[in-house]
């Protein structure tokens, strides 16, 4: 099965918010991504498609020289298929191409899946946001790559 890494475009939108819903519990709005793909300049938002069907996304903020990924979902019917390896891939591609010297995110402490798949891409612990997820005040892990 081919994974096609491509920009998230307008036409996205409808079924990133059908991802989105299926991914979280608090969802950002349709006009959320909207934002970001046409005004933020900071930034770059991808799709992973599969047989000309969108089944996840990922996005990131350049700022200065790094690169702060800003979430990355994948539909619950596409997980374990390498989706997500792919998403990390086209966020390093677009790091590395814009000459970004280090990346950052936060994950949930809970999800182990992601951490793991952050780890096999030398994403390293840097510490602890308490409470930062507003929904249910579970704490963020760090985590931070050189490139």
């Amino acid at each position: 099965m081919d994974i096609i890494i491509r920009k998230m475009e307008e036409e996205d939108l409808d079924r990133i918010m059908e991802i989105e819903k299926d991914a979280f519990t608090t969802p950002w709005p349709k006009e959320s991504f909207l934002l970001e793909i046409t005004k933020n300049q900071l930034a770059r938002y991808i799709v992973a498609e599969i047989d000309d069907v969108v089944a996840g996304y990922g996005g990131i903020w350049m700022i200065l020289d790094e690169g702060h990924i800003t979430n990355i979902a994948v539909e619950s019917k596409y997980r374990k298929m390498g989706v997500g390896k792919a998403i990390v891939e086209g966020l390093i591609y677009l790091c590395n191409k814009e000459r970004i010297s280090a990346m950052t995110l936060e994950v949930r402490e809970s999800n182990i899946a992601a951490q793991n798949l952050y780890k096999k891409y030398d994403f390293v612990e840097s510490g602890i946001r308490p409470n930062y997820y507003a929904d249910d005040n579970e704490d963020a892990i760090i985590m931070w790559k050189k490139l």
